[in-house]
């Protein structure tokens, strides 16, 4: 301050000897007040320069001013760069709020006053079928139409969660969508969405599974105590009580491969995926399985069925060999119990062009309807119940299989036609598949 006071007083001072040189009192007032005004002016620019720089608030802008003014110059410029910096970095902090958001599997929309959308993730919009950026500004109701949500947004009670079906990308599979609303702020609302198809699925399968171990229990619970009550309660000849014994056997026997099968599932399920485990002999599982089902065959069928291994290359692969082993008996297994007696199996490992390994079993009996093929694996599901269970089967078996397979990184092939026979394979990737070396 006291440098402007001095400036202006300098100037004064020069205009006043200019008037002492002129010789005469007015010229010298006027030479002063000549001097203030100049110095007026020059200040006045400086202030408005100063000011249209903060107008546009432009630091990158090269300006200097002399003086007081270049001190407030530098002071604002500060502040400016301070201030812009607390900005960016408030910008940068909502950005990565907003991208968290967006990132989360939870639907998140955020509603105005008027429950006109202000904001919404990818997520939310696509469990409502609307876009998160042309529908902003739109009321939601207009938005989504389900009743179900209409009526939720009509009593304003959103203590509960509500949930309705949304269409899918596949008309005949619609997405079950849970949605709460959440006041927040002044009368905002914030509305979440979560997608809960796989956990209803979940429940259904759980149900589903729940009511076929019952009932596959059932029966051979039902057979057995009706044996054990006609036991007590009748004399029997020996003979008969040696053929009830033999089907009480029988039923039990069933229940125990069923517990047994249910155990491995839930092993399967349980445990992690295996890593690259012990290098097994192809052709060694392969004989192992055959055998034995050589011995099943013998057991369930007169005549036996014709059931050979077909030569293949050698080769090792890698996995769980029990899991192996038991994924093959299953499949050799099922060919045996669904062949007619005498029927023509045949078995074997190939190498496919890719590099991965397969494992065959093909069989020469009644075939499988198209319909049937892609729910085959599923638990409990069979083509003819009554056959299966005449046989011995559990409808387990290649549900088992396909866990295998999808653990060691395979999958599982199904071929068949009606009256001519079946093909599954085991395909295991080209990973788990080392050749013989030359």
């Amino acid at each position: 301050m006291s440098v402007r006071v001095i400036g202006l007083l300098l100037l004064m001072a020069l205009g006043s000897s200019w008037g002492l040189v002129q010789g005469s009192a007015p010229t010298t007032l006027a030479g002063a007040v000549l001097g203030s005004g100049v110095w007026l002016m020059v200040d006045a620019l400086h202030s408005n320069r100063l000011l249209q720089w903060l107008g546009k608030a432009d630091i990158d802008r090269q300006l200097r001013l002399p003086g007081l003014w270049g001190e407030l110059l530098d002071r604002n410029r500060k502040l400016v760069k301070k201030l812009e910096k607390k900005a960016q970095s408030s910008a940068d902090r909502l950005d990565d709020f907003l991208a968290a958001i967006q990132a989360s599997p939870n639907g998140v929309v955020l509603l105005d006053a008027s429950d006109r959308i202000e904001w919404s993730n990818l997520t939310a919009a696509q469990h409502l079928g609307f876009d998160p950026q042309r529908d902003l500004g739109q009321y939601v109701r207009n938005m989504v139409r389900n009743p179900s949500f209409m009526a939720y947004m009509e009593t304003g009670d959103f203590q509960h969660e509500i949930q309705f079906d949304v269409p899918g990308q596949r008309l005949s599979h619609p997405h079950r969508i849970s949605l709460q609303i959440h006041p927040y702020g002044k009368k905002r609302r914030l509305m979440l969405t979560r997608d809960v198809t796989a956990v209803q699925m979940a429940e259904a399968m759980r149900r589903d599974f729940v009511a076929n171990v019952s009932h596959e229990i059932r029966t051979p619970l039902t057979v057995l105590s009706g044996f054990v009550e006609t036991m007590q309660s009748i004399p029997l000849e020996d003979s008969e009580r040696q053929r009830y014994l033999g089907l009480m056997s029988q039923q039990a026997q069933r229940m125990q491969t069923l517990v047994s099968d249910l155990l491995t599932l839930s092993r399967l399920e349980g445990s992690p995926a295996p890593g690259p485990g012990e290098w097994i002999t192809a052709q060694e599982l392969a004989e192992h399985v055959v055998q034995e089902a050589h011995g099943l065959s013998s057991a369930i069928a007169v005549p036996v069925h014709d059931i050979a291994q077909e030569d293949a290359p050698v080769f090792w692969v890698s996995g769980v060999k029990t899991e192996l082993l038991s994924a093959m008996s299953n499949l050799l297994s099922n060919a045996v119990r669904y062949t007619p007696p005498g029927g023509r199996i045949r078995v074997g490992w190939r190498n496919t062009e890719e590099g991965s390994a397969e494992f065959f079993v093909r069989d020469s009996g009644p075939g499988i309807a198209a319909e049937h093929l892609p729910r085959l694996t599923e638990r409990f599901y069979r083509v003819d119940r009554s056959r299966s269970r005449e046989t011995g089967g559990t409808g387990l078996g290649l549900a088992i299989v396909k866990h295998v397979a999808q653990r060691h990184g395979g999958q599982v092939k199904a071929e068949s036609v009606l009256g001519e026979g079946s093909r599954f394979a085991i395909v295991l990737p080209a990973s788990r598949v080392r050749q013989q070396s030359s």
